[in-house]
């Protein structure tokens, strides 16, 4: 297929994206008919003179629920490459993390705008994280801020899952799988090891990343819950086989155990004509979230926000789980609404993709962040309690945000840049105080 043939075709595959039927489950997809082998993963010739290769997400004996895998047929097999040789890992950072961990309420405004030609790649700027990426442990916070698209370059990362979280600007993700249109208000992940290349949609870009070693994010259990609610299994989206078949050089960047590692292929490495499998990209958007709450009194725990977990070895402890406070009704009678004040022996890190957030009144701004270890008491500035005290409680739509959560078991360092950053806001901790005594015995 010339390049032209397959610009069009990948145009048309990204205007085509299916739903999944279930998450985590099997799902295959093929550019051209004939291209997936019927009954065998790996025939003694595979269809249309393609090379079958397993991509494996988990141990091949680990549970068949969490068993993650899939099948790719393609151009050429992904051992036909040049050696890889260390990159400067530029503003990357991966755990371990050796600077102090640090219990103050920290808090940040947006990154500043890039150099001109800063790719998604070159525009990664780590905040801070846990645990240890050669042992699959723990994540890490990173932000992203760039003006222009990957060319001839891709990406993919050995140490974990990618978790983009967009709020400025939406993003083009050609995937070994397929395409997948990322906006503000949606989410992306990108399994580990799946090799992608992101394009901007719009002039500049800007947003979140969880890089999660551990256990890939799966929906949470629902408990007494019962069946539905939070996000639903089908609002996921997988890409669309779609193919790369391009003869020149392409530099391909591996992150493997905190460093940046480069190789030039004479070919781009995104020539996946077909798939089958459940080690999958996929996209949701993040205002199909089915929030639930209180119908009579009282707030409940910011748990039932939970859109995905990485679980732990401790079963009710995540490794990593991603909250969104989504649009919704507040309905309780003789309750303080905003979310409370409290100390958590999780670590949260909390951004903003778009309006306001109902626990600050003002300084968390889109793009920007604040984190608090665990521990660390937290909860509404003085503004916003006294005016939630005072409020009259007839039905109240939020809808004019939408924040997130990265919420995890251990302390999140910060790291170097992160502390010392001209970004981070010096006076935090003044939006706690004229927080009044009003006791009377």
């Amino acid at each position: 297929m010339s390049e032209q043939a397959g610009s069009e075709q990948a145009r048309k595959t990204a205007e085509a994206l299916e739903y999944l039927t279930g998450f985590g489950n099997e799902h295959s997809s093929e550019a051209v008919p004939g291209a997936l082998p019927l009954g065998r993963n790996s025939p003694q010739r595979a269809p249309l003179g393609l090379y079958a290769e397993q991509l494996s997400g988990s141990a091949f004996t680990e549970p068949r629920t969490h068993n993650r895998r899939s099948w790719l047929y393609r151009i050429r097999p992904s051992a036909a490459h040049p050696p890889f040789t260390r990159v400067d890992n530029g503003a990357l950072r991966t755990a371990p993390f050796t600077e102090a961990a640090d219990p103050n309420r920290l808090r940040w405004n947006p990154l500043p705008d890039p150099a001109p030609g800063t790719d998604f790649l070159s525009g990664l700027w780590t905040l801070g994280g846990n645990g240890d990426a050669a042992q699959r442990a723990g994540m890490a916070i990173h932000l992203y801020s760039a003006n222009s698209s990957m060319t001839d370059r891709v990406f993919s990362d050995s140490d974990g899952e990618l978790l983009i979280v967009p709020e400025r600007g939406g993003l083009l993700l050609r995937t070994e799988l397929g395409l997948l249109a990322a906006r503000p208000g949606d989410v992306a992940l990108i399994p580990r090891g799946v090799r992608f290349r992101v394009e901007l949609l719009d002039a500049d870009a800007r947003g979140y990343v969880c890089e999660n070693y551990g256990q890939p994010f799966e929906l949470p259990n629902l408990g007494p819950i019962g069946a539905n609610g939070l996000a639903a299994a089908r609002d996921f989206q997988a890409p669309v086989a779609a193919y790369e078949d391009v003869e020149r050089p392409t530099e391909v960047i591996n992150k493997f155990c905190g460093n940046l590692w480069s190789a030039t292929y004479d070919h781009s490495p995104l020539d996946v004509v077909a798939w089958h499998g459940s080690h999958v990209p996929y996209v949701y958007d993040l205002h199909r979230f089915n929030v639930l709450g209180s119908i009579s009194y009282d707030h409940p725990d910011p748990s039932i926000f939970t859109v995905l977990t990485s679980p732990s070895d401790t079963p009710g402890l995540a490794g990593v789980d991603f909250v969104v406070f989504a649009p919704r009704w507040l309905v309780g009678e003789d309750t303080f609404r905003p979310p409370y004040f409290h100390r958590n022996v999780m670590s949260e890190y909390m951004g903003l993709i778009e309006g306001a957030y109902d626990a600050k009144a003002e300084g968390f701004v889109p793009g920007g962040g604040s984190l608090h270890n665990m521990m660390s008491a937290h909860g509404p500035d003085r503004e916003t309690f006294d005016r939630a005290s005072a409020a009259e409680l007839k039905p109240q739509k939020i809808d004019d945000g939408l924040a997130f959560m990265f919420e995890t078991r251990w302390p999140i360092t910060a790291t170097a840049q992160a502390s010392g950053a001209d970004h981070l806001q010096r006076g935090y901790d003044d939006v706690w105080q004229g927080l009044q005594r009003h006791f009377r015995a």
